[in-house]
């Protein structure tokens, strides 16, 4: 029994778990308003907000992609789609700037539109222009030009600059964003369990499944997947004798919210705005991006780059090897049967610690990349290079760590020349292939120049590219 508030109706539902949650609301509920458009998270037409209930009696909301989101995820939780942000006779905030900057056309993209601005408005970011946009970043139109969905998010976003952080759904229904229903939603989930009941563990382990949706959904569709997402022993981020603890069901924006996290990572917004749009990071697991072991897995480049260890349990046992160590093969990596992957951990950032991460695909942002990859350089106290880790993802049947790049650097002078000779090992230790993404030149090209973009990024007044040009012609 799956157990939810679907707008303002509690649902009480055999379906199957695997089930997603898209067809659900569309072929069972009959709330058609939720688009069907890519069925793989990209495009956003099936929008919807997932409010989840807090400890302290709270919900936080959060926009999702409802066609790669399984049912079962919706457990103890409140599902809004666009009928449920309807008001009595009137359109609601997001919906009426909409309307007034003439911001649809076919209007097939529209909900899911209204849906994310809608979701802005519960959000806790600064209420402007450019966290709006944001809020959006993930939602296709291909009729608008845009612009004039700009404008209305602009609107949106001036018309929440009062708003009352300690009393917000009350001010958000008073101000017409949401309808009144919403107020009584705290005490109806107190009501519901939120864990999944899981009868059996079938072989399928799924977590937020934004990546097995988009490879299998037909088969997942028909399968009583076991759920995790909502198991808290494998959430959160904490940080113990100079060591970061990762669970594995975090979220890529649990994540990027955590203030310990941004301490270490300053340019965490410019970093994990190239993985993904908001909702696919509302929804995406650590543990997940790490066992789909994709070569090209923008996480696990981050994470390989931190010399990251892996726990993996199984019921009482556990065991922990280094990330660079758990892939052995396409698709194929360390995990006995019975084991799941429960938490990442890596060294604490020091100040004489850098990281850079790097990306390049076919558009700019919300694709997959050609070639991405991440570095961490130690520095001493005069200047040389103690300790580097290089990663490096479309380069290799695995997810890459360059352990000769890395051990070459170490002890070396930070200068162009340790750069130049550091990049030729580089390309030894790569075996890129060609295929949709670039071919086999073009992939070796681009991780010879973001490995230079690392050091021209992180040390702007040592390097500059014409550097390493030059070298390059010497």
């Amino acid at each position: 029994m799956i157990e939810f508030i679907l707008n303002n109706k509690t649902i009480r539902t055999e379906t199957k778990s695997g089930m997603t949650l898209l067809d659900f609301v569309r072929y069972q509920q009959r709330l058609t308003g939720t688009k069907i458009g890519c069925r793989e998270g990209d495009c956003a037409a099936c929008t919807a907000l997932v409010g989840t209930l807090n400890s302290n009696g709270s919900i936080d909301y959060q926009s999702i992609t409802s066609c790669i989101s399984p049912l079962g995820n919706a457990q103890g939780k409140h599902i809004v789609t666009i009928e449920g942000v309807n008001l009595t006779n009137e359109l609601n905030v997001a919906q009426e700037a909409m309307k007034r900057n003439y911001a649809t056309q076919c209007g097939f993209c529209t909900p899911g539109f209204a849906l994310s601005l809608t979701g802005f408005a519960f959000s806790e970011k600064e209420k402007n222009y450019d966290n709006v946009l944001a809020a959006i970043s993930g939602n296709i139109c291909r009729c608008t030009g845009y612009k004039s969905i700009e404008r209305a998010a602009k609107e949106v976003a001036e018309q929440l600059s009062d708003i009352e952080s300690d009393n917000k759904i009350s001010w958000l229904v008073k101000n017409r964003f949401i309808p009144e229903y919403f107020l009584d939603i705290p005490h109806r989930l107190e009501k519901i369990s939120h864990n999944v009941k899981n009868s059996r563990k079938p072989l399928l382990v799924v977590s937020g499944g934004t990546d097995l949706y988009v490879q299998r959904p037909e088969s997942l569709i028909e399968e009583d997947v076991f759920l995790v997402a909502s198991e808290q022993k494998f959430k959160g981020i904490h940080i113990k004798q100079n060591r970061c603890f990762i669970g594995a069901n975090t979220t890529v924006t649990e994540f990027w919210n955590n203030l310990h996290i941004q301490k270490m990572f300053p340019k965490l917004d410019r970093h994990l705005t190239l993985v993904s749009s908001e909702p696919i990071r509302n929804m995406a697991s650590f543990g997940g991006n790490l066992v789909n072991a994709s070569p090209i897995g923008d996480m696990t480049i981050f994470f390989l780059a931190l010399n990251s260890t892996v726990t993996l349990k199984k019921d009482n046992s556990k065991r922990q090897i280094l990330l660079k160590d758990f892939y052995q093969g396409y698709k194929t990596y360390d995990l006995q049967e019975g084991e799941v992957l429960s938490e990442i951990s890596f060294e604490v950032l020091l100040p004489d610690t850098s990281f850079n991460f790097e990306k390049v695909c076919k558009r700019t942002y919300l694709d997959i990349a050609s070639v991405n990859t991440a570095i961490s350089v130690e520095l001493s106290n005069t200047g040389s290079i103690v300790s580097a880790h290089v990663a490096m993802g479309g380069v290799s049947p695995i997810p890459k760590y360059l352990q000769k790049t890395s051990e070459y650097l170490a002890g070396k002078s930070l200068d162009v020349l340790t750069i130049a000779l550091a990049a030729e090992i580089l390309q030894e230790e790569i075996s890129p292939i060609s295929d949709v993404r670039g071919t086999k030149e073009y992939k070796r090209l681009l991780a010879r120049q973001l490995f230079m973009a690392h050091f021209t990024e992180l040390f702007p007044n040592k390097f500059k590219l014409q550097d390493f040009l030059t070298h390059a012609a010497s």
